[in-house]
């Protein structure tokens, strides 16, 4: 890190202004060494903030797939990766805490025909049926040892629903891997045993908005309303819940990122980190928060079954 890069800067500003437990990274990119992710633990950790705990598992981001997905008569480019990237890592996914990682499950090599009923088929070349993976980022169970007892980050980063053509393949994948957690939720798994954690959250960019701009939303609906889960609908300075900055009038400021904590939790407060023109929250100004990313930082502080408290 050079010190001096006004987004890294303004990210620092806005992670340290929230002072989470657990953080979970989007549009992190990835190196082998974790060289990049060590390097904001240690300019948070100058700033007061030390995370000890760090994980990031290499992401499908710019990972070739050597078949021409796009069908532009080339097998090598962006679109023609596991997920879209110009180089092996671009934009992955970090997580950072304050308390220890446990075991970890990592799904991010999971083919995307062998999700249940998975539309894969009808979007994606045939020779690329078992090569492809559901995510385009990637998906995390990861165990956090908090002070009162584990509790599960379910993180993920879904492709964005556009950027196609008719068939729609983003929006059909983009709504496959949603359907994925509603899925390891009811108890299926793609190896290993079910899913029996009694405290967690999924969280994570999902990418589309429960009633305004493009995506298929039965599969946000359905984890929206999951009976084990719970939406605290967390809002901004202005009351709104969207997280995203976007091109006004369309798509607008959209709600595409989420944290959906079990029903075995308490929602103590959560929000999103978006002061309105002209003043500050949490001590962030509008234009540090526009200038850390497009999209605004979701909070919540959860109970836990014993009093214990985690912010992720």
């Amino acid at each position: 890190m050079s010190g001096d890069d006004p987004q890294v800067l303004a990210a620092r500003d806005v992670i340290v202004a929230a002072r989470a437990d657990v953080l979970l990274l989007l549009d992190m990119d990835h190196d082998v060494g974790l060289a990049a992710l060590q390097a904001l633990a240690g300019a948070l950790a100058e700033a007061g903030l030390d995370y000890p705990h760090r994980f990031a598992a290499a992401p499908n981001t710019g990972r070739p797939t050597g078949i021409d997905l796009d069908g532009d008569g080339r097998s090598y480019r962006a679109r023609d990766a596991q997920g879209y990237g110009l180089f092996r890592g671009d934009g992955g996914m970090a997580l950072l805490s304050r308390h220890p990682v446990g075991a970890v499950r990592d799904f991010t090599d999971l083919p995307w025909v062998a999700l249940p009923e998975a539309s894969a088929a009808e979007v994606t070349p045939p020779e690329a049926l078992d090569v492809l993976a559901l995510h385009s980022v990637g998906a995390w169970d990861v165990e956090i040892l908090a002070p009162g007892g584990p509790v599960h980050l379910l993180g993920s980063h879904a492709s964005p629903p556009v950027f196609d053509g008719p068939e729609d393949r983003n929006g059909r994948r983009n709504a496959d891997e949603l359907r994925f957690w509603t899925l390891y939720l009811d108890g299926w798994t793609p190896g290993g045993a079910p899913f029996t954690a009694a405290r967690f959250a999924v969280a994570g960019t999902f990418n589309v908005d429960p009633s305004r701009g493009e995506g298929r939303r039965d599969s946000l609906r359905a984890l929206l309303g999951h009976p084990a889960l719970r939406d605290a609908v967390p809002a901004g300075a202005s009351g709104s819940p969207a997280t995203a900055d976007w091109q006004d009038p369309w798509p607008g400021d959209l709600r595409v990122d989420y944290i959906l904590p079990s029903r075995t939790m308490r929602v103590l407060a959560s929000g999103v980190l978006w002061p309105s023109d002209g003043g500050t929250l949490m001590g962030v100004s509008p234009a540090t928060a526009a200038a850390a990313s497009d999209h605004r930082l979701v909070w919540m502080d959860l109970s836990l079954a014993d009093g214990a408290t985690t912010r992720p």
